[in-house]
Parts: structure tokens; C-alpha cells; sequence
């Protein structure tokens, strides 16, 4: 028997678990930290790393606490989070602003740069991130940051994935030369990929921007799968913590790439993480590219597999806006929603609200609903909403399929299909096969079996997966509503490429045009449109 410290960094909050080796989760604790936001500037989303390390020692403090357990029994801490989240730092690692989030799109000029420079420099990496470079990644953040923060040039050292910034500071490591960088993070989002020389060349990063100059170097070092040890627990945090100080810390990864593990993801599975957004993640036996997709890379999920990750950029922000509309929340909105029928709703709803991550990479879109009549209802929406993101999904899958990933099973874990068995069922007839979903929450137990690797508990993922994760419940397809699906996603399907494909016809105008109106009607008197000058 054997105890072991998982945690997740999610957007809004930090989990931490005690997982036993024998009788599995045993206790978690939450703690939250502000989303920084400006009602002015849509695309802006940060967090403090301050506030991210208080909330981490909060909730380790707490579920000791509550559970009983002494912090001399964990045998390892591992963390997973959000990304691509990215931090400036300085000397010492200090941070030189706030973590750029996952969720935060300021950077779309960059990333729009970073693609076609990297098409016209025929970088052959930008094909394993599915061709197109996206607004939510690492290299157009930094390049946003190193843009608009002209003042504090002179003191950025490096930059960092929030998984390998965390991990850093537990172990007390303050050279950013020693910090191990996450294979999942910097092969998924920064472009790097071991066989082909490891990050983009100096001469690229330069024909995007000058500004980048010296910064592969400032980036480079160790990078390791998560069957890898980050370093040891500090004795600072340690106290911090309540917990031993020395015990191992593995490399960290994303959220969604350990989740899918915790929820017993194994070759040829695709698992839906669907919470805030949703992110795809699978693992296949050999590389397939996939045009459109957020990286296929080597190591990523699971240290010896490939992994492919896809996904929604809103799935759960999409529900909440739809109900603070209505002035009220997702669970009363959401009473009788069992009642509904396939397509009764009239409704067809593009989940664009915070733009498309997978498979068109294009953040200047908006949520689009059509079939509106005058007595609609804000619920009818919410169940369209479902049905939306649920047709994404298999946009998406179909994408896949079309380039040889074979997918055996489906599997919806994340935080949302916990509670709602509506979205489940409504997946499974969308995509016209049974959906699996964990019996219990998954949340941080993929940590948890990383730490145990760490701690040398168990040999392989596979066998913590037998030991530890949950088991599934099945949700078949609805025949009837099958029917009704495979009628409307035609329709789905020619509004997704024809209103959301850059440059197919006029109607891909459409919605970046009504975005570019709406950044030009809040802008301050005498402001430019561009970045600051530099």
C-alpha cells in the first residue's frame, strides 16, 4: 500500500487528491484563484503564479486536513495543467507578468504570422500541429508579450509552460537552464519534435520576427516524457505544503493528456475531456498527420506511444454564457432537459463562441445560431449548444478517420459528463456508437499514477490504470435520434466549412469582419489599430 499526491490545474481552480495504490482516491480538495479578464478585450485571459502556488498549498493543506492522512505518508506529488499557459520570467525565474492562459487569444496576428511564415519556409514541424499555428500556443504568446512589453525585454530570460514553471518551483530550482521541459507541452505547442533537431531553427524564429532572435537558445535545455523526474520536493515547499521534503516530482504535462489517462485511455482510444472547453486526446501506435489537428506528437500522453490531441475552445463557457443570458445557471437551465427530442428544438448551433481550436485553427469566429423562431427559449438553445458541440466532435473524428487514425473507443471524461448523462447521450447518437464514460471522476487520478511511476509503486501506466482508474458506463445510440442526427449533420457539416473556412467564399468573411467592428468600435480615441510600436 502506498500514498501518492495528484494535482490538476484546471481554469478556475486547483485539485489535489490522495490516491492510494490499493483502495484508490481516498480525498481531494479545491482551491480557486481569479481568471483576469477585461470586458474591453474578449481574447484576454491571465492568471497570477502567486495565486496559482497559494491555492496549491491551500488545497494540499486541506485535504490532509479533512482526510486524516499524515503529509509524511505521500510518496510523490505530480501536476498537470492547463495549456498552452504561458509565463515571462527573469532572473531567477521570477515572473516578469502574468500567465498568458490557454484561453487567452490576443495573439492571433502572431500565430497568423507564424503560419504563413512557416508554409513559406516549408517548416516541415508545422505539419505535425496539423498546418495551421494557433492563437492559444506558446511561440505567438511569447511573441505577443515580447511585442507589447517593449520595457521588460532587457530582463526576459526565458519563458515557461505553467506544468514546468510549477514543478520548477516546488523543487526550488531557480536557473532556467536546470528546468526539464514537458515533451506534451512543447511538442503540442512549441513546435519542438525530437526528430527534427528539437525547436524551430534560429533562422526561422527570425524571418517571423527579429524579436525572437536569441530566444531558442533561451528556451532550449532538457526535455523529458513524464516518466521522467523533474526534481525533488524542496524543503521551502515542503513546509509549505505539509509534506516530506525529497520526494519526487515528475515532468508535468497538460490537464486534458493526463486525464485521458486517469480515465484508462490506451492505444487506439480517443478520450473527450469536456469541461471549460474540450480537449481530444488519443494514442496511436504510429504518426499520423492530421490536417487541422493540435499536434501529433511522439511521447506526449504516453511516454511510449504517439499522442494526437484535437478539440472545442468552448464547451462549458459556452453553457454558462447561454444561462447568465437567461439570468440563471446551467443546472436550473438545464431541468428537463431529458425531455427533449433530436432536432426538436429547430436550432442549429455553431460553437464558435470563443473561436474554432480543431479543425479550421481559426480564432476569429463567433457563435452562430440559426432556425430562431418567437418562441424559442433559452433552453432550447442550451440543448442545441449540446448537439453542437457534440457535431464538432465528429467533425473532428471524421477528420481523423479520413486520415487513417483508427479509433476503438470514445470515451467522455472531464468534469461535465460526470453530471450530465443529456450530453452524453446525445454524443453517442451523434456519433452513431457507444460512448464510454467513467463511473467516477477522473480529475487528477492521471497525476496520480504519474507520481506513482515516480515513487516506483508501479511498472507501468497500464498496470496503475488496472489498479486504480474507474470503470466505464456505456451510453448507446438512440436509433431514432441517430436518424434525426445523421439528417442534421449534412447541415452541420456545410455551415461548419462554408461560414468558418478562411477565404472558401464570401460567407468565411462574415464573422472575422463583424469581429474586426467590434475591436475598432471600443477602441479608445487616437489608439491605432496595431501593436504598440516597437
Amino acid at each position: 500500500m502506498a500514498m501518492v499526491a495528484g494535482v490538476d490545474f484546471g481554469t478556475l481552480s486547483v485539485r489535489v487528491s490522495l490516491v492510494d495504490s490499493e483502495r484508490g482516491l481516498l480525498a481531494s480538495a479545491i482551491a480557486e484563484y481569479p481568471l483576469h479578464r477585461k470586458r474591453e478585450d474578449p481574447e484576454y485571459a491571465t492568471q497570477s503564479h502567486d495565486d496559482h502556488m497559494r491555492a496549491l498549498a491551500s488545497a494540499t493543506r486541506e485535504v490532509l486536513k479533512t482526510s486524516g492522512i499524515p503529509g509524511s505518508q505521500v510518496q510523490a506529488i505530480a501536476l498537470d495543467t492547463t495549456g498552452s499557459s504561458v509565463i515571462p520570467v527573469g532572473k531567477d525565474l521570477e515572473p516578469l507578468g502574468e500567465y498568458y492562459l490557454w484561453c487567452d487569444h490576443r495573439a492571433k496576428g502572431e500565430a497568423a504570422e507564424i503560419t504563413e511564415a512557416a508554409r513559406r519556409e516549408r517548416l516541415e514541424a508545422i505539419q505535425w500541429c496539423g498546418g495551421v499555428y494557433s492563437s492559444e500556443w506558446g511561440f505567438s504568446k511569447l511573441l505577443h508579450w515580447l511585442r507589447h512589453h517593449p520595457e521588460k525585454r532587457s530582463e526576459f530570460v526565458s519563458a515557461f509552460e505553467h506544468c514546468d514553471m510549477v514543478a520548477a518551483t516546488l523543487c526550488g530550482i531557480t536557473d532556467p537552464g536546470k528546468v526539464k521541459r514537458s515533451v506534451c507541452a512543447m511538442g503540442h505547442k512549441w513546435l519542438w519534435n525530437a526528430k527534427l533537431g528539437g525547436l524551430p531553427p534560429e533562422s526561422f524564429l527570425i524571418q517571423v520576427d527579429p524579436l525572437l532572435r536569441g530566444v531558442r537558445s533561451q528556451l532550449d535545455g532538457e526535455f523529458a516524457t513524464s516518466d521522467q523526474i523533474a526534481g525533488q520536493l524542496c524543503s521551502a515547499w515542503a513546509a509549505k505544503l505539509e509534506l516530506r521534503a525529497g520526494i519526487p516530482i515528475p515532468v508535468g504535462a497538460f490537464d486534458a493528456h493526463w486525464d485521458a489517462i486517469g480515465a484508462g485511455c490506451r492505444t487506439d482510444d480517443m478520450v473527450n475531456v469536456i469541461g471549460t472547453s474540450t480537449c481530444m486526446i488519443g494514442i496511436t501506435p504510429s504518426v499520423n498527420l492530421v490536417p487541422g489537428v493540435c499536434g501529433v506528437v511522439q511521447g506526449s500522453v504516453h511516454p511510449l506511444r504517439t499522442g494526437i490531441e484535437a478539440g472545442l475552445s468552448a464547451v462549458g463557457d459556452i453553457f454558462r454564457a447561454i444561462a447568465a443570458r437567461a439570468g440563471t445557471d446551467v443546472k436550473t437551465l438545464s431541468v428537463g432537459l431529458e425531455k427533449y427530442r433530436a432536432g426538436q428544438t429547430g436550432l442549429l448551433r455553431m460553437t464558435w463562441d470563443n473561436g474554432d481550436r480543431t479543425v479550421l485553427v481559426n480564432p476569429n469566429l463567433r457563435g452562430v445560431t440559426l432556425g430562431w423562431n418567437l418562441q424559442s427559449t433559452a433552453q432550447d438553445e442550451l440543448f442545441a449548444a449540446i448537439e453542437g458541440t457534440a457535431f464538432h466532435t465528429r467533425v473532428i473524428l471524421d477528420r481523423m478517420a479520413g486520415h487513417e487514425v483508427h479509433i476503438k473507443r470514445v470515451i467522455n471524461a472531464g468534469g461535465i459528463p460526470q453530471k450530465n448523462n443529456v450530453l452524453n447521450q446525445v454524443y453517442a447518437s451523434v456519433l452513431g456508437r457507444p460512448l464510454l464514460v467513467p463511473s467516477q471522476s477522473v480529475v487528477s487520478l492521471g497525476s496520480a499514477i504519474f507520481a506513482f511511476l515516480a515513487a516506483g509503486i508501479f511498472k507501468s501506466i497500464e498496470e496503475a490504470q488496472d489498479r486504480i482508474c474507474p470503470s466505464h458506463r456505456t451510453f448507446l445510440p438512440d436509433e431514432s435520434a441517430q436518424r434525426t442526427y445523421d439528417r442534421l449533420y449534412p447541415l452541420y457539416s456545410k455551415l461548419y466549412f462554408a461560414l468558418g473556412q478562411r477565404g472558401s467564399d464570401a460567407m468565411g468573411d462574415i464573422l472575422p469582419a463583424l469581429i474586426t467592428v467590434a475591436e475598432s468600435a471600443v477602441q479608445p480615441r487616437g489608439e491605432g489599430a496595431g501593436a504598440e510600436q516597437r
